[in-house]
């Protein structure tokens, strides 16, 4: 039975994708040797931002492009910020049945804030854990055991549902269930490849894998 789902922020609830992209490209624009790409960035998608900066600057120090990408980030922010689809709602839905709902994500605090804010979702999470909580960030559980402690949730029973391999890899290493959304720009094969417990197309399968289905969403939104 499940009583207590944690999700990842990025790619998963909220659709930042794009800022992201558009954020890396604009921090690296004239900075290395050659272009940082598209196809570079989305598959390191949902690892620390430092670890990301380092990795394709290979720089040691990158505070610079860290504040030149979040100021970018920041300001950039609403315009291309959006939920996915029946996000809300489901959310709603979770809530309702008193199922408990988290967040745990990479993502620092100030920006996973405004992310929920902004799409309506925020007040349904009791608990929120980004990376400036932890010392080891995803694929290290220590996220996971954060939340649940945070919402008084015993390991089983949870379920952590995220867009790549950190949120798939940190649920094994917690000892929870996973569940990948087929809507990462990773795609579903390799999402695969990481054994999560189930891939979900739609976020409202959620509700009768956590029997919830007996709640329902309207739809005509």
């Amino acid at each position: 039975m499940i009583h207590t789902i944690l999700f990842d922020l990025d790619g998963t609830i909220v659709d930042t994708n794009e800022l992201i992209i558009q954020s890396f490209l604009h921090t690296f624009e004239g900075v290395t040797k050659e272009p940082v790409t598209r196809d570079h960035i989305i598959p390191n998608m949902g690892r620390p931002l430092v670890e990301q900066m380092r990795f394709f600057s290979g720089r040691d120090a990158v505070d610079d492009l860290v504040q030149k990408y979040r100021k970018y980030n920041i300001e950039n922010h609403d315009r291309l910020v959006k939920e996915f689809p029946h996000v809300k709602e489901t959310l709603g839905v979770l809530h309702k049945a008193g199922i408990k709902l988290g967040v745990v994500t990479s993502k620092v605090g100030v920006t996973t804030e405004m992310g929920l804010k902004l799409t309506g979702m925020y007040d349904y999470f009791s608990a929120i854990v980004t990376v400036d909580d932890v010392e080891r960030p995803k694929p290290d559980p220590e996220g996971i055991r954060k939340a649940l402690r945070a919402l008084g949730s015993d390991p089983a029973g949870a379920l952590m549902v995220g867009d790549s391999h950190y949120d798939i890899e940190a649920a094994h290493n917690a000892g929870i269930p996973s569940a990948g959304v087929a809507w990462s720009m990773k795609g579903v094969e390799y999402l695969r490849n990481y054994r999560p417990t189930y891939i979900i197309d739609d976020i409202r399968e959620l509700l009768p894998i956590a029997g919830a289905e007996g709640n329902s969403i309207e739809t005509n939104r």
